[in-house]
């Protein structure tokens, strides 16, 4: 779940460090700096975060690269068919229509947020969060971003992404890592991702990091918090506005103190949600 911090490298949202080599390095000088907000809570995370580099394999880089092209596409029809149609009225959300499901205990949001995300893709609710959890290597520190072996044929050292694709054959889920302190370029990124797997009726699994005095998703306290939540919708107006299924959501008091204030479904501004993701990623 949203877990509050623990020095353990692998905490509750999956807690791993995102190489800049892995994400397109620093901001260019032609984007626009971050705010002060976000600014701070990026230098927090780089100064506090214990995890190594991250590896992607090689299989991983060749489908991340294939995937973003593609992405690419699916946003610039998108936006030609908004358009085309006048751009009028307030945008609209377009989803995948993943089924939310509440976690069963504090740190299964992992578990929950895998089954979420996989019934975007088929509508099944109800999946068994145990059985993901076995899968996925989850403990009492929560599900790994990375440098967790799922339990699955091949692992990558990426459970979220290896169960994902061990469950959907040909979904070619992939990790994508985002600096401690995403860019212009990165939020951008996400959009079009976003763009591309609700085109193809999939849902992307974010991994959160809140930090005191940051973003925060929806309802979440003002504290450190790591979560995984799924993505499984955007607005037509070029994804400003981004839609996901929170599973502390419908989570009772006493298994989580402040979850009577998440919304099972909510929705917040892309950019927002990839600065949340900084030092993390999201898998899409």
């Amino acid at each position: 779940m949203s877990s509050i911090r623990a020095v353990s490298a692998a905490g509750a949202g999956g807690l791993l460090v995102a190489a800049l080599a892995l994400t397109g390095g620093p901001a260019q000088a032609a984007e626009p700096g971050p705010s002060p907000g976000a600014a701070a809570a990026g230098a927090y995370k780089e100064r506090t975060d214990t995890l190594p580099p991250e590896r992607l394999t090689a299989g991983q880089q060749r489908l991340l690269a294939e995937k973003s092209a593609a992405a690419q596409g699916a946003a610039q029809e998108q936006a030609a068919a908004r358009t085309a149609s006048g751009g009028a009225g307030a945008a609209a959300i377009l989803s995948s229509g993943a089924v939310q499901q509440s976690q069963i205990n504090s740190y299964y949001c992992g578990p929950a947020t895998l089954v979420i995300t996989q019934s975007a893709r088929d509508e099944v609710g109800n999946r068994s969060q145990t059985q993901a959890g076995s899968e996925l290597r989850t403990n009492s520190s929560g599900t790994a971003w990375y440098g967790i072996n799922a339990n699955v044929p091949n692992p990558t050292g990426y459970p979220i992404p290896d169960v994902l694709n061990y469950r959907l054959p040909g979904a070619g889920y992939v990790p994508k890592a985002l600096p401690y302190t995403p860019t212009a370029t990165d939020k951008a990124n996400f959009r079009d991702h976003i763009v591309h797997n609700t085109s193809g009726d999939y849902a992307i699994a974010g991994n959160a990091w809140e930090v005191v005095g940051g973003p925060h998703l929806v309802g979440h306290p003002n504290r450190e918090i790591f979560h995984w939540v799924s993505i499984d919708g955007h607005s037509d107006d070029g994804a400003r506005t981004v839609q996901y299924r929170d599973p502390v959501g419908g989570v009772p008091t006493s298994v989580i103190s402040w979850a009577g204030s998440v919304p099972r479904t909510a929705t917040i501004s892309s950019d927002t949600i990839t600065t949340i993701m900084g030092g993390r990623g999201y898998v899409w």
